[in-house]
């Protein structure tokens, strides 16, 4: 598999690292119960064609997020994502449409979208664009969320309030207010360790046994969740290659188990990774 990454002359230019982002984690195969190039994982309503149709329409706002947050960046931390959101769901609205009604990118459209947003915050306070920049950013402009969203009302309604109730899982929301934290602690001090698309891999897998993710405990309770997180330190300690990936990937289907929230955060750890160096057009 062949990227772009930035070059010096571009790093800041984050919306082109959220649209490469979105197509390498797609392709990246096997991808444990994941649609990928080989099959569709866990799913039974979309695919990597419709994933495709998904980016298609998405990847044009990553721009819009940056000029708008170039726009307002002389506003306070605490107004932007009330001036954020509507985008947001246009984005997702352009989204539902390309797929016929299918959620293929909502939580991608969510952090990459605060990633744009916050580099172009950045630029229009005439500030460095870095990964520590832009996770300090989203973690300000997040601030309050997870209080509001999850633990406002006095009954939990939505499935996120009701994971956050009863097993203190904060989701996409959660990552965001803390700057992304998992991908800063799990991925990136070890990127360099790997090279072209088992690069890619080692962050999953480091990320499937860190990340509580709130799309596995949607599909297998907290049970899948630890399954997942069990079986991904396991073959960091005993070592993988594509076979057992394979075999994950079969094991995660029986289970119909979707690493879901791994994956958006994969695309993220490629955008911050993409700002810690400046590279010119090479391999993954």
């Amino acid at each position: 598999m062949a990227g772009l990454l930035a070059t010096k002359s571009a790093i800041a230019d984050v919306p082109e690292l959220a649209a490469q982002a979105l197509r390498l984690e797609l392709d990246l195969t096997p991808k444990p119960g994941l649609v990928d190039r080989a099959n569709n994982g866990s799913h039974q309503d979309m695919d990597h064609a419709l994933f495709l149709k998904s980016i298609a329409a998405i990847t044009p706002w990553f721009r819009v997020f940056a000029e708008a947050g170039k726009t307002h960046a002389q506003k306070s931390a605490s107004e932007q994502l009330r001036l954020l959101r509507p985008m947001g769901i246009a984005c997702e609205q352009a989204m539902f449409t390309a797929t016929g009604g299918v959620n293929t990118h909502k939580g991608g459209i969510f952090s990459l979208g605060l990633l744009c947003f916050a580099a172009g915050r950045l630029q229009g306070q005439g500030r460095r664009v870095s990964a520590d920049a832009l996770c300090q950013q989203v973690s300000e402009i997040c601030c309050g969320l997870v209080a509001r969203e999850l633990d406002g009302r006095p009954q939990a309604i939505t499935a996120g309030e009701k994971q956050f109730r009863q097993y203190g899982l904060t989701g996409a929301r959660g990552e965001a207010e803390q700057g992304f934290i998992t991908v800063r602690r799990a991925v990136l001090p070890f990127w360099h360790q790997e090279q072209g698309e088992r690069r890619l891999h080692n962050a999953l897998l480091r990320l499937m046994a860190a990340n509580r993710d709130s799309n596995l405990v949607s599909r297998g309770g907290i049970e899948g969740l630890h399954y997942v997180q069990d079986y991904a330190a396991r073959l960091l300690v005993t070592g993988w290659d594509s076979d057992a990936l394979r075999e994950m990937d079969r094991a995660l289907m029986a289970r119909r188990l979707s690493p879901g929230g791994s994956a958006d955060l994969l695309a993220v750890a490629w955008v911050l990774a993409g700002l810690q160096v400046g590279y010119k057009k090479s391999s993954v």
